[in-house]
């Protein structure tokens, strides 16, 4: 089954469609669900998108909610150029046995599975299928995510661009090569549950001092932000702006 759009030849002989491609989000949890509004906030056409997942409930909701389409998995990858699959690690096995046989030639699969190698995914995969892995973060949610995205052996540039494109509607992204995924999830993928620690830290900290919570909540979150704008807009050494602060 063709993609929507016209197809041409490139030159090393596989077919890409010039026109609208269809994008299938397997899984529709928060990861799911957060790509599929970003990309539809990002002017993406509804009709071209499509969602699929194990509670039925949550993927109707989504598609009537959204407008976009609903189907199996097995139908999803069938018809779409690019499939992205963003379910849990543990069930990543079973999911692509599930599609392995639908692929099509020429499709982009796009995991936001943590720990799940693009050598696992290629193997998995009918041979040849494009694929690159992601680790994304939670402030996706709020379109300041960070994505850090590495190649499998078969992505091209356009490929990879591909797969940009998608996650940078829900925030930033960075090339990485894969060797470093894991110390990305450590950082940027785990790394809001720290901030998160040290805000609740804090805000009780301030209701232990007697403020009302609420008091406090606006203290710490407006502080976290600022700091983290001072990081971003002066280019400056957290040493630097942290001695500021610190100093005799």
């Amino acid at each position: 089954m063709e993609s929507l759009g016209d197809v041409v030849e490139n030159g090393s002989g596989d077919q890409r469609a010039t026109g609208s491609k269809i994008v299938a989000i397997l899984g529709a949890g928060v990861m799911g669900s957060t790509l599929l509004s970003g990309l539809i906030r990002s002017g993406r056409d509804a009709a071209d998108l499509v969602i699929t997942g194990r509670n039925a409930e949550r993927v109707e909701e989504l598609a009537d909610r959204s407008g976009v389409r609903r189907m199996s998995n097995a139908d999803a990858a069938l018809a779409a150029d690019t499939l992205v699959l963003v379910v849990k690690p543990q069930d990543m096995a079973g999911l692509l046995a599930e599609i392995r046989g639908q692929v099509r030639p020429g499709s982009l699969v796009v995991s936001l599975a943590a720990g799940i190698t693009t050598g696992f995914l290629e193997e998995a995969l009918p041979a040849g299928t494009a694929v690159v892995r992601v680790m994304p973060n939670t402030p996706a949610l709020v379109d300041e995510g960070m994505a850090a995205v590495s190649p499998g052996q078969h992505c091209d540039e356009v490929h990879l661009s591909e797969a940009e494109e998608l996650l940078r509607s829900c925030g930033k992204v960075l090339r990485i090569a894969e060797k470093h995924l894991d110390a990305v999830t450590a950082i940027s993928g785990s790394g809001p549950a720290y901030i998160f620690y040290v805000v609740e830290a804090m805000i009780e900290a301030g209701v232990l001092l007697g403020m009302p919570r609420t008091t406090s909540t606006e203290l710490v979150v407006q502080t976290l932000y600022g700091a983290a704008t001072m990081l971003k807009e002066t280019g400056q050494h957290p040493t630097v702006l942290r001695e500021q602060v610190s100093s005799p």
